[in-house]
């Protein structure tokens, strides 16, 4: 038997577990948004910076195809991507920060399925991106996002350590996923 306020308090506890669940929403980024994600970014730790400037731009001209999340008023995500001029079927994704309060929901897979949602990505059939050998994150992001698109997932040697790094950064590996169908874009959006 319960008495007094107990449930009441139980009740309540349970209201803001649920809340502070609610997932990130997420939205083009605007101009403001710059410094948090250059914020969020250099927190990380394991990022490679961008300059400000270089977000700024991002979050004005290439806001239709980059993404950021937010949780509360707190930035927790940032995508950003662009679609060669050259290749018009391809989405690259240029970086991808997901804060540690937030790691673990799948919030990254999100961030590309909704930038590939939008008009300016309707006639994308691959996701393009680079990854170090050694980062498990975005091998593990990747493939997950190649696995719930039915779409294979390619690797070549693309920027490599001594040639294009100057022995300054382990070699990046030109992924591609693809082709896949439109119509699957959003199995990125859902939780299995």
């Amino acid at each position: 038997m319960v008495y007094g306020n107990s449930v009441l308090h139980d009740a309540g506890a349970l209201r803001r577990q649920a809340a502070e669940k609610q997932p990130a929403r997420i939205r083009p980024p605007e101009a403001t948004d710059g410094h948090a994600v250059w914020s969020l970014v250099r927190a990380s730790g394991s990022l490679d910076e961008n300059s400000l400037y270089c977000n700024l731009l991002q979050c004005s001209h290439f806001a239709g195809t980059c993404a950021i999340a937010i949780h509360g008023d707190e930035v927790v995500g940032w995508l950003s991507g662009y679609v060669p001029p050259e290749q018009p079927q391809t989405y690259f994704v240029w970086q991808v920060c997901v804060a540690e309060v937030a790691k673990g929901q799948g919030l990254a897979r999100r961030l590309v399925g909704n930038v590939l949602h939008r008009p300016v990505c309707a006639g994308v059939t691959h996701v393009d991106c680079t990854i170090t050998h050694d980062n498990e994150a975005s091998w593990s992001l990747f493939t997950g996002i190649a696995r719930r698109l039915d779409a294979q997932l390619q690797q070549v040697e693309h920027f490599l350590r001594d040639a294009h790094f100057g022995g300054r950064h382990e070699t990046e590996y030109a992924v591609s996923i693809g082709p896949f169908r439109h119509d699957r874009v959003a199995r990125l959006s859902g939780d299995a």
